[in-house]
């Protein structure tokens, strides 16, 4: 992938310290473990988790991101990582993905069913795409797959149950402060224990 890219961007956004709606709603309840921020951006849902217990590993392909989430809280552990290179190592409770959207080649499949099988028993896999296309968005033609299409994709064995599968809509703010509403997929799978 292009780090450049991902490293110019996060140069030009500050340190995320609110976390993605979705993560909120979905994990609250959990009860704290290890867990995984595949794409960590700037930190918000990390410093989240972290706050809440979690112990915090956080990857991203910018070396930038990962300064600004290391500077956010000693707790978390970040590191540079190209998910197109392999999964990370390790067994968590929890991983999460949330909008991991590239304008470069990355087989999401082969990253979701990793971080399926990198759950420990009793363990959620949640990953949150982009429903629909906002108006700033680099791809006005994107297409997203939905929740079910992405379980269908993974063609995982019972042992992976899809707890959640939905499309819900917020408003969303773009980065020039303009806002609209907005689909999110958002796809829980647990691990039995």
């Amino acid at each position: 992938m292009n780090v450049q890219f991902w490293d110019d961007l996060h140069a030009s956004l500050p340190a995320a310290t609110n976390p993605n709606v979705r993560l909120t709603e979905v994990v609250a309840d959990l009860p704290p473990g290890d867990a995984l921020d595949l794409g960590c951006g700037g930190g918000g849902d990390a410093l989240w988790l972290a706050d809440r217990g979690w112990k915090v590993t956080a990857v991203d392909i910018s070396a930038v991101a990962v300064s600004k989430v290391r500077a956010l809280d000693a707790r978390i552990t970040a590191f540079q990582h190209d998910l197109g290179d392999g999964f990370p190592p390790g067994e968590f409770d929890l991983i999460s993905a949330h909008y991991l959207h590239t304008p470069f080649e990355l087989d999401r499949t082969t990253v979701f069913r990793a971080a399926a099988h990198a759950l420990r028993p009793g363990g959620h896999l949640l990953v949150v795409d982009h429903g629909s296309v906002a108006p700033w968005s680099w791809d006005q033609n994107a297409r997203f797959l939905s929740p079910q299409e992405i379980a269908a994709n993974l063609n995982l064995s019972p042992v992976w149950t899809v707890e959640r599968a939905d499309a819900p809509r917020r408003i969303a703010t773009g980065p020039d402060g303009t806002t609209a509403e907005v689909t999110d997929h958002v796809l829980l799978i647990r691990r039995a224990a």
